[in-house]
């Protein structure tokens, strides 16, 4: 058994990364991925680790710890905040296959990167043993940066089919070069293919037991947590960083017309609209951050029944949405200079509403959970 690692997201290395994160920011959306001057500090930091089983040399930590963490990545690069996010969430869930499995992910230690692919694009069929798995899967952040990935696929076992996930090593997986969004460009959010690629049984678990929360031996809190009650955290703090990132550029991009006389000297620029923008920006933000510090504080304390996970959801969802509201605020008020190339808001601009538009954090369906587990308790 793996000694066990320091405590992961110590403020300073979490700094460290975020100053690192923040240099390359520009060079990374270039690139159209991460580079490993930026991944490797994330990594150290203890991300990858967060919620890794102690036993496997991990930290088994709590989403309050978490949030902070990325969020402080987020206001320099909103890009590595994802994948921040989403390297300690994807620990989480690999802690849900069986105990020989997760011994085999993590034999090199608990930074080992690794990546998900939520969404049922594949195909399984059942061989001696496991499955043999194949499909493609888009949309897959960080997959350069990977050592295994943790697919989706419909799997067909006789007459009975369910989705499940397969966790698969770097050696075993393609990638197609396929990230040319708008925004979060430098998620390298890539394909990854896999063409009959045999998977045991020990490295695969029913998407059923993640959505329960049903981790095997779970010794921590963390691990018996609720998929769809944690998955909109994972995706909104990134964006609550840039949220913040994007509000100090503004104020920097700004300051002259904030420290202005005000209006009542004749010829004297206004400072009230300014004004405005930053209280009201700075409110919805805070107001943000308060939704997802009470997901947080779900996640780690109460015992979390349909009702909550619909709340988390649509606190979540809430969230992006405000924080999208705000940021789009401070890039219409910031005049030509805030949309020049050469300026971070812009590049916040687009991160935040590429992030705001992911199908984990639409409104209308969380709202429609939220509304039917209410319900559910008023029934007789």
């Amino acid at each position: 058994m793996p000694a066990t690692q320091p405590t992961s997201l110590s403020p300073d290395t979490v700094r460290e990364a975020a100053e690192t994160a923040a240099k390359h920011a520009a060079a990374s959306e270039a690139e159209r991925r991460l580079p490993p001057e930026v991944v490797d500090p994330i990594l150290a930091a203890g991300f990858a680790r967060h919620f890794v089983p102690a036993r496997w040399g991990g930290s088994a930590g709590t989403f309050g710890a978490l949030l902070p963490a990325v969020t402080t990545i987020g206001e320099g690069c909103t890009s590595a905040a994802w994948f921040a996010s989403l390297a300690a969430s994807v620990g989480r869930l690999a802690a849900h296959l069986p105990t020989e499995g997760q011994a085999e992910l993590w034999a090199d230690g608990p930074d080992t990167p690794l990546v998900a692919a939520l969404a049922a694009a594949g195909t399984a069929e059942r061989v001696p043993g496991g499955w043999r798995v194949s499909g493609q899967w888009p949309y897959v952040s960080g997959v350069d940066s990977s050592a295994w990935a943790l697919v989706c696929a419909r799997a067909l076992d006789g007459d009975h089919q369910e989705p499940r996930f397969f966790a698969v090593p770097r050696a075993a997986y393609g990638l197609g070069d396929s990230w040319f969004n708008v925004g979060l460009r430098a998620t390298g959010s890539n394909t990854l293919v896999l063409d009959g690629v045999t998977v045991p049984d020990t490295r695969s678990v029913a998407l059923a037991e993640l959505l329960a929360g049903r981790a095997p031996d779970a010794a921590a809190r963390c691990h018996r947590v609720p998929l769809k009650a944690a998955n909109g955290l994972t995706l909104t703090a990134p964006l609550l960083g840039a949220a913040r990132g994007a509000l100090r550029h503004w104020s920097g991009l700004v300051r002259g017309k904030l420290q202005a006389p005000a209006a009542a000297v004749t010829g004297a620029a206004d400072r009230t609209p300014h004004e405005l923008t930053l209280a009201r920006t700075d409110g919805e933000v805070d107001a943000a951050a308060l939704l997802l510090g009470r997901v947080a504080e779900v996640l780690d304390h109460d015992a979390v029944d349909p009702l909550l996970t619909a709340r988390n959801g649509r606190d979540c969802a809430l969230a992006a949405e405000m924080l999208a509201g705000a940021v789009d605020r401070l890039l219409r008020s910031s005049g030509s200079r805030g949309q020049a190339d050469t300026e971070p808001l812009q590049r916040f601009w687009r991160d935040v509403n590429a992030g705001a538009g992911h199908s984990g954090l639409q409104f209308p369906p969380v709202a429609s959970a939220l509304v039917r587990a209410s319900r559910a308790l008023d029934t007789p």
